[in-house]
């Protein structure tokens, strides 16, 4: 055969194997599919007996096996490689191919490639751009040579597998980090006798997971905590610090303390736990009777406040450095009033700032679209005033808290759990409508006990072991509040002795009390005269 002829050979031969790794009809298979098909077709291209795939964990500091062939236990056995040792460690610290004649423990530290008989091994590192993401290697059970062009060929099959892992890690942290987040934010909000509360959420137009979140909780001193924040960065890492930092000022809060000091708590705990990140970060407490709310910010926008025949304005808060920013921040507690017909709008960024746009612009827009309405309003009139049809280039979360009048306080109306510890959470909602519509004191401590009582025979004797719900609804008709208790299960017997002194109890509390067991549970109506609020 001619010199030109075995040349023109050698170059075929040469297309076809790169052809094997480099076929476009890959494109079209998922990564979890294109891995193994990969590997297949290195180790058909280079004779070679195992193939590997390790991809660097976040935190970059350890390599795992992820995909294999001729040697799958490396995968199911979860090998792990630490940056920097043995032969995987090397070649993605090094980022260029590395040739192994020599495989023991000396050289590698995973077991099973001398465990298994590898003579020789070749890792070539899965390059994006500047980034390091992994380490391709094949090995033979024999000694060997690979040649540049062996190089040159995995290299090739490395920077494809490159792509496909960079695309598949950023759509699972996508879908991670929106899943997280949704799974953050409030599925609904709670229902506060006395106060109405409605939120918005809308994602940026990039489509990149951003840290904002919103919070609302009862604590159990009948204080109503309300927090919104903004964690710098995007994607899955911002999603995660801001699960984290929920957590830990939810916490807090239970612990008791101003919101200075909830801040000051998580501040610290998130610079010891995640240093280096930084978030704004605002929380307040609405007192029970919510006459006043006591706000701190760290660094987070300060809301904005619609009152009756005013316009809105933001409320004079003081503002703090963010959480992560300083040491030992000295914050502070700003106490404003919450008239009844007032709300109060807390907001991200998003809201209000645009690129071109001065910051002041977008709150003078904000202030002039609050005003005193019913919260789902106010939060409709916000949008459409400052995101219209446009979509908003970051995230935007809203929530706005409007305490009633008492002429458009309606029906209290709660379905709980039959459980003793809904009991709590009954009296307490009730005490908030009472007061709210005026009741006597003495008024509010007999219907405080009627319905207690009530509910807690509804606990004991409507449900069994598979447990059920209760309404309670209280509404007023002129000066009568009118309390209904109703359920949907088969009363049982009263066990023991010297019980049903509750019904009893009903009747001396209530000016009028109706009892009605039918075939789809039991119904209690109390009706007691409020009197006049001392």
């Amino acid at each position: 055969m001619s010199t030109s002829a075995s040349a023109r050979l050698e170059a075929e031969h040469k297309l076809q194997r790169i052809g094997l790794v480099s076929d476009s009809a890959l494109a079209h298979l998922a990564t979890e599919d294109l891995l193994p098909e990969l590997l297949d077709r290195v180790r058909q291209v280079l004779n070679s007996d195992t193939a590997a795939v390790l991809l660097l964990e976040p935190g970059g500091r350890e390599l795992v096996a992820v995909a294999a062939r001729g040697i799958e236990t490396e995968v199911s056995q979860g090998v792990r490689v630490p940056v920097g040792k043995g032969f995987a460690g090397q070649v993605v610290a090094r980022r260029e191919p590395v040739q192994l004649q020599r495989v023991d423990s000396t050289t590698v530290v995973n077991r099973l490639l001398w465990e298994k008989g590898i003579q020789t091994l070749l890792g070539v590192p899965l390059l994006l751009a500047a980034d390091a993401l992994g380490v391709l290697h094949v090995g033979s059970l024999s000694p060997r040579e690979f040649t540049p062009e062996d190089v040159e060929l995995l290299q090739l099959a490395a920077d494809r597998i490159a792509l496909a892992a960079h695309a598949q890690r950023a759509k699972a942290e996508r879908a991670a980090a929106a899943e997280l987040q949704r799974s953050l934010l409030p599925t609904q909000l709670p229902i506060v006798p006395g106060l109405e509360l409605a939120a918005r959420y809308v994602p940026g137009d990039e489509g990149a997971i951003a840290g904002d979140w919103y919070d609302v909780f009862l604590l159990p001193n009948g204080w109503l905590g309300v927090v919104i924040g903004d964690v710098v960065g995007h994607g899955l890492p911002a999603a995660i610090v801001m699960g984290r930092m929920r957590s830990a000022l939810r916490a807090f809060a239970l612990e008791g303390g101003d919101p200075a000091e909830v801040l000051s708590n998580l501040d610290r705990k998130m610079q010891h736990f995640e240093p280096g990140m930084m978030a704004t970060v605002l929380y307040a407490l609405v007192e029970p009777n919510f006459e006043r709310l006591h706000v701190s910010s760290a660094g987070h926008l300060v809301p904005v406040q619609g009152r009756v025949g005013e316009r809105g304005r933001l409320l004079d808060v003081a503002v703090d450095p963010p959480i992560g920013a300083l040491r030992d921040v000295r914050r502070r507690v700003t106490v404003s009033l919450m008239p009844p017909g007032s709300v109060v709008c807390f907001y991200t960024d998003g809201l209000v700032e645009r690129r071109g746009i001065a910051l002041d612009d977008g709150l003078e827009r904000l202030c002039d679209a609050v005003h005193p309405a019913q919260a789902h309003t106010v939060c409709a009139d916000v949008m459409a005033e400052l995101i219209g049809e446009d979509t908003p280039d970051d995230d935007v979360a809203l929530l706005a808290v409007r305490r009633q009048d008492r002429a458009d306080l309606g029906p209290l109306e709660l379905t709980v759990p039959a459980v003793p510890e809904s009991l709590k959470e009954v009296r307490s909602a009730m005490r908030r409508w009472l007061t709210i519509v005026g009741a006597s004191q003495d008024a509010t401590s007999d219907l405080l006990v009627a319905v207690g009582e009530a509910t807690s025979n509804a606990v004991e004797h409507a449900y069994g072991p598979a447990g059920g719900v209760i309404k309670v609804r209280m509404e007023l008709r002129g000066r009568d509040a009118i309390a209904t208790v109703c359920d949907e299960g088969r009363w049982r017997p009263p066990r023991g002795e010297n019980r049903g002194r509750g019904t009893l109890l009903m009747h001396r509390c209530g000016d009028e009390v109706r009892i009605d067991h039918h075939a789809h549970g039991t119904e209690v109506m109390i009706r007691r005269a409020i009197g006049h609020a001392e």
